[in-house]
């Protein structure tokens, strides 16, 4: 008998917060310096997803600075493959409405069951897969890694996917590193462990504390200890970002936008735009946004072919898709699980 479980569990909920904190300091290095710092860097990770400038789920372009657009965030393991053909083990999707300053957040669990249809993959690859594996697939028949994984998320959440953002969790520790670190003050003293040693103690104490990319990490990522309650992650990651313009505008740290735009050439690729970064650097940083986190309820199960999938609960899926339609200002049909109850 299948277990029912919601997918919360230490190990994701870490990499989600490693996620967000990566992507969250590289578009504030890449949005907050400037016209030719901007374009310099946002050359290196621009990457389009051979679609035009729009999902085909839209009927037309939708402006980031005016109306409420989702993006597809992917962490990316590729260390056993030496970068090629890695999984998308963490996806999590963003919803922002940069007129009510609401933003959601959703987590697709990596092993989430769902069907790539051989127009995409050929037949030879066609076929129930977990959801993370479209990045592979995308990769190694051509049809494009990234592309791929948002056409699939799209499909299972019936939502228009408008932007993407891939990151490699090394770049935010690189960049950081690559500054010289980046001096914080920190308000109350607490204690994290590493992302990289996990039996290493890092410890921070009350005052002025210049961060290695190591601890910086750490820094913005801990929720767990007694003081998240008096001092928050969302308030550490907004003094990060404010210390971490201040540290990468230092006449010094202009002088490395070559080493940087090569730290983030290899570590992001996006088809945001300098505007659209702008857009998503204040609304993570604005005391006034206010986020909505969403979880898929669901059951592991154990397939014909021997594997476990993730398999959504059909009405906590809908409730999903339904409050995201609502944050993108969509059409929202009918609940169709009270339909088909009555029906």
């Amino acid at each position: 008998m299948t277990k029912r479980i919601i997918r919360v569990r230490r190990r994701k909920k870490k990499k989600k917060i490693r996620l967000i904190a990566a992507l969250l300091f590289l578009i504030t290095l890449m949005a907050g310096g400037g016209f030719y710092y901007v374009t310099q860097v946002y050359t290196a990770a621009f990457e389009g997803l051979d679609r035009g400038d729009k999902s085909d789920l839209r009927e037309e372009a939708v402006d980031a600075q005016e109306d409420p657009i989702s993006i597809l965030l992917m962490g990316v393991e590729d260390y056993s493959t030496d970068g090629q053909a890695g999984r998308a083990d963490t996806q999590i999707v963003l919803t922002l409405d940069p007129d009510t300053n609401k933003m959601t957040m959703t987590s697709i669990p990596r092993d989430t069951l769902v069907d790539i249809p051989a127009s995409k993959v050929r037949q030879k690859y066609a076929g129930s897969h977990k959801i993370n594996a479209a990045y592979t697939l995308g990769e190694v028949t051509g049809y494009g890694a990234e592309k791929l994984t948002v056409e699939t998320v799209e499909d299972l959440l019936e939502i228009p996917i408008d932007k993407y953002a891939t990151v490699n969790f090394d770049g935010f520790i690189e960049i950081v590193d690559l500054l010289g670190g980046v001096t914080v003050d920190v308000k109350e003293g607490f204690w994290e462990r590493s992302s990289i040693d996990y039996y290493k103690k890092i410890e921070f104490e009350e005052g002025p504390m210049k961060m290695d990319g190591e601890e910086a990490l750490a820094f913005v990522r801990m929720r767990k200890r007694d003081v998240a309650v008096s001092y928050p992650r969302d308030e550490r990651q907004r003094q990060f970002i404010k210390a971490g313009i201040d540290e990468a505008l230092s006449p010094g740290s202009l002088f490395k936008i070559g080493e940087m735009k090569d730290v983030i050439g290899k570590n992001v690729s996006t088809n945001l735009t300098p505007g659209e970064m702008l857009s998503l650097r204040k609304a993570f940083s604005s005391d006034r946004t206010s986020v909505n986190t969403l979880e898929i309820d669901g059951e592991n199960k154990r397939l014909n072919d021997g594997l476990y999938y993730f398999v959504p609960d059909e009405e906590s899926l809908e409730e999903t898709k339904r409050t995201l339609k609502k944050s993108l200002d969509l059409p929202v049909p009918e609940n169709k699980i009270y339909e088909d109850s009555i029906n």
